[in-house]
């Protein structure tokens, strides 16, 4: 059950706090395919199954943005914020994709606050460390860092 807070007081508390685990989300084929007809990205490591079982990997990878786009809704599992205006995606620093994702193996994010700082506008800016764990690998599939603006 996600964290509840309620305004930019609240969130401005939320620093140095670590929000836990999301559920593990299978990467399936048809996730892979889907993304590369969104994204334009039709390198064959991720749709061509034929080729990808001959190559590195034994089989397909999912795309490293993809893993990395899941940060919105599995944080969500982990955090809500209510009582704010507007919240905006600013960006994100420091990606790293360490390990590829197979195809039939799990995800799930860990995710902490790291920082909370004031900007412009009466608003906050959290920074939050991402860590999509790769099940049964000891080396993540994604690391980053996010980071969103909330405005009252």
């Amino acid at each position: 059950m996600a964290l509840t807070v309620d305004g930019i007081p609240e969130i401005t508390r939320l620093a140095g706090r670590d929000l836990g685990h999301s559920a593990w989300r299978e990467v399936t084929q048809e996730m892979i395919d889907a993304f590369a007809r969104v994204s334009g990205d039709h390198q064959w490591i991720h749709v061509d199954t034929a080729r990808a079982a001959e190559g590195p990997f034994g089989r397909t990878i999912a795309h490293g943005y993809m893993v990395l786009s899941w940060g919105v809704p599995m944080c969500a599992e982990l955090l809500r914020v209510t009582g704010v205006g507007m919240a905006l995606n600013y960006g994100m620093d420091r990606v790293r994709h360490p390990a590829p994702v197979p195809v039939g193996s799990r995800v799930r994010l860990h995710a902490a606050v790291t920082a909370v700082e004031e900007v412009a506008r009466g608003g906050v800016r959290m920074h939050r460390a991402f860590t999509f764990e790769l099940e049964g690998s000891v080396k993540p599939a994604c690391v980053a860092e996010s980071l969103t603006h909330f405005y009252p």
